[in-house]
């Protein structure tokens, strides 16, 4: 992209991030007013930010088209098992697994549950930071049946008629019998305001108690060490390699619904409804992706040596995060011999988190090739385990003091912790060493 097109794009994004903060600042003003229904608070909201604002402009060649009538619209798309998101097949969910879906879930509740049962949820709200003020305007649910992948988005187009909206998902929930929820971000975010919002409206929640996989832990140790942010679309394409656009940046969403409100222009809302399809459809990709690289890396035998280290340092991760030490130290090892397809940081955190198992199993001959080749790249705390080893385990006290000695140099300017480490280490040292030389002499 031309820098000139980047850097529109940025000041498009930065201008509505600002807008929807100080609707989100307005909502929560007006909210506090217990008095007020929560059609009337959005009426104010929208007469409070449209203040200053000429009128919008509105296309010439055909007119708006109107809200429809209906309180509640449903909207409903199906896909062919045999039909692909990215490189992922859609039908390749339902054959992942229970048991990988319980490991990435670490919920025992998970226990004999696949994804062919799963409900994937993901929502559109009036505001980014959630609380009793914030209301979901569009539920997007995604799940497997009768040999296809459906998705079905409520759509509030009543703001007064959220009691509606309630009764229906709810009456839906039950009649589909899902056995567990997938979300994205979902046990911080989704869950929690779809249950509030039951709450105000009286009605028991049908997916409280459902075990409930909320993928983002698993991709942070899979995949943060490519990509920094985690977020579901960056991965999508990344991971997936789903040709996904940015169709809509996150924080516009709620402006434009309140546009929507006030206007009646439903092409507004076209591009949130494809947007919360594609977030369900990469929710999917993603979660299937993790699967195939956990399944085809926990084995005894291991993958073939093409493999990437850095999935096989995220599998790693995973099984680190289950506490499965001696898994994910296997698998560590195994990303380190990959070549230089890891970051130095990651290539950090595999020696360390593999050096901690060989020294605690006493597996001296790895542990030590593992510290002399990080010492050799100048890690001041392999060198400090190097000396640990030569003095108390080899009893070297030569070769203790020496190894000691480079990493006094090497700490010098880097770690104050460490300089002191390494010279009471080296005093210690230099009077075993005298002891030695004294009892020699006698």
């Amino acid at each position: 992209m031309p820098l000139e097109d980047q850097l529109r794009d940025l000041r498009r994004k930065r201008e509505a991030r600002g807008r929807a903060r100080s609707v989100e600042s307005a909502w929560e003003e007006i909210d506090r007013d217990a008095g007020l229904s929560v059609k009337e608070k959005l009426e104010r909201l929208i007469a409070l930010t449209d203040k200053g604002r000429g009128p919008a402009p509105r296309a010439e060649a055909r007119p708006a088209p109107k809200r429809r009538a209906e309180p509640v619209q449903v909207f409903e798309n199906s896909y062919a098992l045999g039909a692909r998101y990215g490189q992922v097949p859609i039908g390749m969910g339902a054959q992942v697994p229970a048991d990988i879906i319980g490991f990435l879930s670490r919920d025992a509740a998970f226990e004999g549950l696949d994804l062919s049962s799963a409900l994937f949820l993901d929502l559109e709200t009036t505001g980014l930071s959630g609380g009793a003020g914030t209301v979901p305007f569009l539920v997007g649910l995604a799940y497997y049946r009768d040999d296809r992948f459906r998705v079905t988005q409520f759509f509030l187009n009543d703001p007064a008629e959220e009691d509606r909206l309630i009764g229906e998902l709810a009456g839906f929930i039950r009649d589909m019998g899902f056995k567990s929820i997938v979300t994205y971000n979902g046990k911080a975010f989704d869950l929690p305001l779809v249950e509030t919002r039951f709450t105000l409206h009286r009605t028991p929640c049908p997916l409280r108690g459902l075990p409930h996989l909320d993928f983002l832990f698993s991709a942070r140790s899979l995949w943060k060490h490519k990509s920094d942010s985690c977020r579901l679309f960056d991965l999508a394409r990344q991971i997936v390699q789903a040709e996904r656009s940015e169709d809509i940046p996150g924080a516009e969403i709620p402006q434009r619904y309140f546009q929507y409100i006030r206007g009646g222009d439903f092409s507004l809302i076209e591009p949130i409804l494809y947007h919360n399809q594609e977030d369900l459809l990469s929710l999917l990709g993603v979660v299937v992706a993790g699967a195939v690289l956990v399944e085809r890396h926990r084995g005894a035998a291991g993958p073939p040596a093409a493999d990437d280290p850095g999935d096989v340092f995220g599998v790693a991760r995973l099984f680190e995060r289950a506490g499965d030490a001696a898994t994910s130290s296997a698998l560590f090892e195994r990303a380190l011999s990959g070549g230089r397809g890891l970051s130095a940081e990651a290539s950090h955190h595999a020696r360390k988190r593999l050096s901690r198992h060989l020294k605690r199993t006493k597996d001296w001959d790895k542990a030590l090739a593992v510290w002399r080749e990080a010492a050799a790249g100048e890690d001041v705390e392999c060198l400090r385990e190097l000396a640990m080893y030569f003095e108390h385990t080899a009893k070297d006290y030569a070769e203790a003091a020496r190894v000691a000695g480079e990493g006094l140099a090497l700490a010098k300017g880097r770690s104050p912790e460490a300089v002191r480490d390494f010279e009471k280490r080296i005093a210690r040292l230099e009077g075993k060493l005298a002891k030695g030389r004294g009892g020699a002499a006698r």
